[in-house]
């Protein structure tokens, strides 16, 4: 019985300690949280402006460019993967993997080949271990990323764009993030960031107003011009927006799993707590009908030999 009671003490000292580890990573997760949410309000208007700008300029101009033209037949599209460095975020990375396999399918049944590129050591270790082929990959910054990482990602992105299929280039390019909604709410979608359809960034909400008529504009020195130097802002500033939209989604879905764990190590330590109160018992009970055995067995003895 002894033996029974320090295996059990044993495991809710074991418990305790991991509920005192998985207590401290939601709180650290819940402090991130905030930082990154008020990231991503800041972020949000930027990026929502520059592609109205973008749409104001396609709009005002007969310019045939990447940005705003799709191609006629297109043949390869590249998808930008953005999934987490670690784990211990519940469903997160599963999530966002899971949406850019359907969008990959979906691309293929179109008769697209696709290039994928992803950022996160999930979506390489995920890759990597199905023996899928990437162009490139980025780690190491998901949890905090910055406006430097955008750019390092958006240039090889950028450069596909811009380069024939026949050399290697791309018609389309995709990304599949996980958009931060609330604490409780993540949802893994998918997005075409090139060619942009202008239809739907006329819809946006941030976008103009139903039967707002747009200005006129006059380019300097072209409209072509003004587009190749909005290209690599429009697609930096999306991706910033995605990444912070990421790290938001991570960090919550982390504090979610966190407390998840926090709460169901204090049920164990309950019932491990009443299965050890009650082995104690057991225990006591035990030693307490030795000690009236032996003393009913002494005095018989004794009166034996009266």
């Amino acid at each position: 019985m002894g033996a029974k009671l320090r295996v059990y003490k044993r495991r809710i000292r074991s418990v305790t300690a991991t509920k005192k580890i998985t207590k401290a990573m939601e709180m650290i997760a819940a402090s991130r949280v905030v930082k990154a949410q008020r990231q991503v309000a800041a972020s949000t208007p930027y990026s929502s402006e520059l592609t109205r700008a973008v749409t104001a300029v396609a709009t005002g101009s007969n310019t045939q460019h990447p940005l705003t033209t799709e191609a006629e037949k297109p043949t390869r599209a590249a998808l930008l993967l953005i999934t987490s460095d670690r784990g211990l975020a519940g469903g997160y990375s599963s999530n966002v993997i899971k949406a850019a396999d359907q969008l990959t399918e979906r691309l293929r049944a179109q008769g697209k080949e696709v290039d994928a590129y992803i950022v996160g050591r999930k979506g390489v270790a995920y890759y990597s271990f199905r023996e899928r082929t990437f162009v490139e990959s980025w780690t190491g910054f998901t949890d905090n990323p910055t406006y430097a990482d955008a750019k390092k990602i958006g240039a090889p992105l950028i450069e596909a764009v811009q380069k024939d299929t026949a050399e290697g280039g791309v018609d389309e390019l995709h990304i599949v993030y996980t958009e931060f909604i609330s604490m409780m709410t993540q949802t893994a979608l998918g997005d075409r960031l090139l060619p942009l359809s202008l239809d739907k960034a006329a819809a946006e909400p941030d976008g103009q107003a139903k039967g707002e008529i747009l200005p006129l504009f006059d380019f300097e020195p072209s409209a072509e011009d003004v587009l190749d130097a909005l290209l690599p802002r429009y697609v930096e500033s999306r991706i910033y927006n995605a990444l912070l939209q990421a790290a938001a989604s991570k960090h919550a879905a982390t504090r979610r799993a966190m407390k998840s764990a926090t709460d169901n190590a204090e049920e164990l330590i309950k019932s491990l707590s009443r299965l050890a109160n009650a082995a104690r018992q057991a225990e006591i009970t035990q030693e307490i009908s030795e000690i009236v055995g032996g003393s009913a067995a002494l005095a018989d003895a004794t009166a034996g030999s009266d």
